[in-house]
């Protein structure tokens, strides 16, 4: 017991040491934030447990040196006065109030060595952010205006739309943001008109094309690419997708028989035991002994199968309208298998399996038509088109 004790008590040192050790290290080698958070997150467990002690040192210490750290590059940042630079001085500040916002609910962190209480120079960032907030979303808006206005590529106008999104969500309904996030956005978008082709001789149902090319079944979310299975006459093209059927094979009705002999010893009531004299024969309670009867069933089992089955061969291929070149290409295909299994029988069923008896239930069912058949495959080729459309990128 005492062994076990002490095992958990190292154990337990070793940890704590070890994460001390860690903060330490941090703080040593400049990662303030690290040493920050670790410290914290000690300290937020017990902020008087004695154990904790080397935390608010180290938290004390991490927190000073690193805001003369960020005060002194957002002052070295500032005298350079490069406009690009006002996303790394509003963030700096939001930095510096966060960690100070983090620290005071754990106010006061007594050092009982010392007999003092940790000391943080505390300051107000509020004007510094809302100053440097201020001129980060006149940078932005100018930077993304002037993308959006003389771009000359669909990037350019994706540049601005991120740009316009970040500001605003640091400074929402800035200006004429939300016409100009807007704006970005359709001058960003590639369309692309969907057209099915039909190069094998068997007919495609109509709602097979209708469900295969309703893309708003396939829950995509590309937020640059928009699909139309009808063209729009005041709409300019980037791309057009092909969803070609090449080969439609489908097989000739099929019935096949198999018929299967069943044997089968089965009881058949009971007779009493009897001796040589033909006298019956009783247990030690006096009751008669019974004997099981059986007799031999035999039952002929015919199996029918109806099968009919479909291939659909095709591709689909992404043409390039700018160009007029194919960008890429991806196979299509699919198959579906008609299968109906019923069976007639001759002779006792008690001489079949389990499994044979609800086949005598069934009888055979019409074949579907060709153009069911296709349809039927259609499942799997909406999920195989969905996977193409997911993963192809046109750039």
């Amino acid at each position: 017991m005492k062994q076990s004790l002490l095992a958990s008590l190292m154990m337990f040192i070793f940890i704590s040491c070890g994460g001390v050790k860690k903060t330490q290290e941090a703080l040593n080698t400049g990662n303030y934030g690290n040493a920050i958070n670790n410290a914290l997150k000690n300290i937020a467990e017990n902020k008087t447990k004695k154990s904790n002690q080397p935390y608010i040192q180290l938290l004390e210490e991490a927190y000073k040196k690193n805001t003369e750290r960020e005060l002194q590059e957002i002052a070295f940042l500032k005298k350079d006065n490069n406009p690009a630079n006002h996303e790394i001085i509003f963030k700096s500040y939001q930095n510096l109030k966060s960690i100070q916002e983090r620290i005071k609910p754990l106010l006061p962190l007594q050092l009982f060595d010392e007999n003092r209480n940790a000391r943080f120079a505390f300051k107000d960032y509020d004007e510094e952010i809302i100053k440097s907030k201020r001129e980060l979303s006149d940078y932005l808006y100018n930077n993304a205006t002037a993308l959006l206005n003389s771009g000359q590529y669909k990037e350019d106008y994706r540049k601005a739309f991120d740009q316009f999104s970040y500001l605003n969500d640091i400074n929402p309904n800035y200006k004429d943001t939300n016409l100009k996030l807007e704006e970005a956005h359709n001058k960003g978008l590639d369309y692309v008109q969907v057209v099915m082709i039909n190069d094998s001789e068997q007919i495609v149902p109509h709602r097979l094309e209708q469900e295969l090319l309703n893309f708003n079944t396939y829950g995509l979310n590309d937020l640059w690419t928009v699909y139309h299975t009808n063209a729009l006459q005041n709409i300019k093209y980037d791309y057009e997708m092909q969803v070609a059927f090449r080969n439609i094979n489908i097989s000739p009705e099929q019935v096949t028989e198999k018929q299967i002999s069943k044997e089968k010893q089965i009881k058949d009531g009971y007779k009493y035991a009897t001796n040589s004299n033909g006298e019956v024969l009783k247990d030690s309670l006096g009751n008669k002994i019974k004997i099981d009867k059986f007799k031999t069933v035999k039952c002929n089992f015919y199996q029918f199968t109806q099968q009919k089955s479909v291939e659909v061969v095709g591709n689909v291929s992404f043409l390039d309208l700018h160009s007029q070149q194919q960008i890429n290409s991806y196979p299509l295909a699919s198959q579906f298998v008609f299968n109906h299994v019923y069976a007639k029988h001759n002779g006792d069923t008690s001489a079949l399996e389990e499994d044979m008896v609800p086949l005598l239930q069934l009888s055979a069912v019409p074949f579907p038509s060709n153009e069911q058949m296709v349809y039927d495959a259609g499942e799997d080729l909406k999920a195989k088109l969905k996977g193409i459309v997911t993963r192809h990128r046109f750039n």
